[in-house]
């Protein structure tokens, strides 16, 4: 997501910051700026694109200050603009933001009602006034950012400047990334002090970092980092030292983008679900759809077009919605949709589904049904892209930048957006009960953490599996319901990245021909998580078990059944049946990380296939 890198020494800040940012490239981004306190006010340079062009926006109107904040911007709300880029100012404030302010709403209503001209479609900006609000009122700088952040409901890392108190930076966090660097001490202080929202902006200037915790701010200054919870209690933390290369920082100290993205879904879930679920209520917020408003009782049949892997969560996808809602749900390959003549038009929602917003099948395909008289929602993961242009309606997953060329993290957020869909569309048309769609949500908020217990937990027997059927030809994944699609990803992800022939099946369907291709040579992984196919997928185990298949169980904890049954049992916690999907796919794109990697390939840029296609 955004990059914020700061910076207090006694260089010219702008150099820093700029190759602080570009060390942050990786995280994604559509705007940057830098600010720096000047002689009469805050000054601020930003630009849109790529940061060659802030670096050639700066060398039009140089900045010569020795202390300053930069950010680079991945779009959350507003488009990406040279008025939304951060920093944001009001008055002698400078703000950069990383995260999601939820009642951004409630308070840019409030700030509009007391005069406050606001000038961006950013929540972050609303963070200036509020600290500007509380620096008019008498408060120095760390006073106000205190003040301002009892107000914020949701993710932030902050970095706050002021005018007046231009030796400072004070900076907070919660739920967003920040670590803090201070340079070589002189006796009296660090002879400069960073943060920044990763450990690579750093690395080329100081190797002693200082991890902030959620609930934490600190004051930048020419002695070093003083750390408070937000409530202002002190708090003691000793530097440690960073020992990493540029590229293993980069990576987070993992091997590869895959497996680092892999194990950023509970995150990525996290703020995919942020501000969209209301517990209280049970309810999922309309208003981040797109659709609260439009007359979604004239909605006869939903359409869900999408590729690849978008096209296995879109079949989820068509499960929830048929569940959840009652409508008839349709699953079209963009790529075939776009060359026929579908019989499409008024009544028909068409849910497109790409990560990019830009595959050209998917947008193509969604051109002609809205030409045809459909309402066209996307779910895309990145802002302002061509897809979510040309849409009705537009639900942002927040991935964040995949680098990967496998998906992974998108995945997962695509199947959020899709179950969040039907659930409240299920219960604008009454077929859904309230009670059934509170289970729901609240399971859907228990994932992260579910999540986060299964990659940790499952990652060293998987790695160890992978090692054992490293030399494997062949390799089935078997799943019914919405398992299905998770078996169809499963082997998708290991085609991909491994190059080992792999194929997902519906279980029930193996008696009709794939099940002549099993021997004792072949791994089969089945999905069998507690759910009403349960029964009839643990025979279709008993099957390939008895034709003396390698036999791998991903089950729910506790199935003895299954590890009976099985060689290797995979156990994940036991969730509500329509949300399974979230934590069974988890083993999957382990196990094909895993093999990939033993055998050699080049994880994160597999042979012949791009992140995104845009041609034909």
């Amino acid at each position: 997501m955004c990059g914020i890198v700061g910076y207090i020494g006694h260089e010219p800040a702008a150099p820093v910051l700029l190759d602080g940012l570009r060390r942050l490239e990786y995280r994604g981004y559509d705007s940057a700026g830098v600010a720096v306190p000047g002689a009469e006010a805050i000054e601020i340079v930003r630009a849109v694109g790529k940061l060659r062009n802030l670096e050639t926006a700066l060398a039009a109107r140089p900045l010569s200050g020795t202390v300053g904040i930069g950010h680079t911007r991945w779009a959350t709300h507003g488009r990406p603009s040279e008025v939304n880029a951060h920093p944001h100012v009001s008055g002698p404030i400078a703000v950069v933001h990383n995260g999601i302010i939820e009642n951004h709403g409630a308070l840019r209503k409030e700030l509009i009602e007391r005069g406050v001209t606001i000038s961006s479609d950013t929540d972050t900006e609303l963070v200036a006034h509020l600290v500007h609000e509380a620096v008019r009122q008498g408060r120095n700088l760390e006073a106000a950012v205190r003040a301002a952040l009892g107000r914020l409901h949701g993710a932030y890392a902050l970095a706050v400047l002021s005018h007046d108190e231009p030796r400072r930076i004070v900076v907070a966090k919660n739920a967003s990334p920040l670590v803090l660097g201070l340079g070589t001490d002189r006796g009296d202080g660090p002879d400069a002090v960073y943060c920044a929202s990763d450990i690579p902006a750093l690395l080329p200037y100081t190797r002693q970092m200082l991890f902030l915790e959620d609930g934490e701010m600190a004051v930048l200054s020419d002695e070093g980092a003083t750390i408070t919870t937000v409530a202002g209690e002190p708090v003691t933390r000793a530097p440690q030292r960073i020992d990493w290369s540029p590229i293993m920082a980069e990576k987070a100290g993992f091997k590869h983008f895959m497996l680092k993205e892999i194990f950023e879904q509970p995150r990525a879930m996290e703020d995919t679900l942020r501000g969209r679920l209301d517990r209280t209520r049970g309810e999922v917020v309309g208003a981040e759809i797109g659709l609260e408003g439009s007359d979604v009782s004239r909605v006869a049949r939903v359409v869900l077009l999408a590729c690849g892997t978008s096209h296995h969560a879109a079949i989820a996808g068509r499960y929830w919605l048929e569940e959840l809602t009652g409508l008839p749900a349709v699953v079209e390959l963009a790529s075939e949709f776009r060359g026929r003549r579908p019989v499409i038009g008024d009544g028909d929602l068409v849910v497109a589904v790409s990560q990019s917003g830009e595959t050209l099948d998917t947008l193509v395909a969604a051109k002609e049904a809205k030409a045809r008289g459909a309402r066209v929602l996307s779910i895309a993961n990145v802002i302002g892209s061509a897809l979510p242009r040309m849409s009705d309606a537009v639900f942002y997953t927040r991935a964040g930048p995949e680098i990967g060329v496998a998906s992974t993290k998108a995945f997962t957020t695509q199947l959020a957006a899709l179950v969040m869909l039907a659930i409240w569309l299920g219960r604008q048309r009454g077929h859904l009960t309230e009670a059934r769609a509170a289970a729901l949500v609240e399971g859907l908020a228990r994932l992260p953490n579910q999540m986060q217990e299964v990659l940790h937990g499952t990652r060293q027997l998987i790695a160890n599996l992978a090692r054992r059927q490293v030399e494997a030809r062949d390799v089935l994944f078997l799943g019914r319901g919405l398992s299905f699609p998770i078996a169809l990803e499963g082997a998708l992800k290991l085609k991909e990245v491994s190059y080992v022939h792999a194929e997902g099946y519906a279980a029930g369907e193996m008696k009709h021909g794939p099940i002549a291709l099993i021997d004792p040579h072949v791994p089969v992984l089945v999905l069998l998580p507690k759910d009403e196919n349960y029964e009839r997928s643990l025979s279709n185990l008993e099957e390939a078990k008895a034709r003396e298949a390698i036999v791998i169980a991903i089950a729910t904890e506790g199935d003895d059944a299954a590890r009976d049954a099985s060689e290797t049992l995979i156990e994940v916690p036991a969730v509500d049946p329509e949300l399974t999907p979230f934590l069974t796919v988890l083993p999957l794109q382990l196990y094909a990380y895993y093999v990939a990697d033993f055998k050699g390939t080049d994880v994160d840029q597999p042979r012949n296939l791009a992140k995104t296609v845009t041609v034909e």
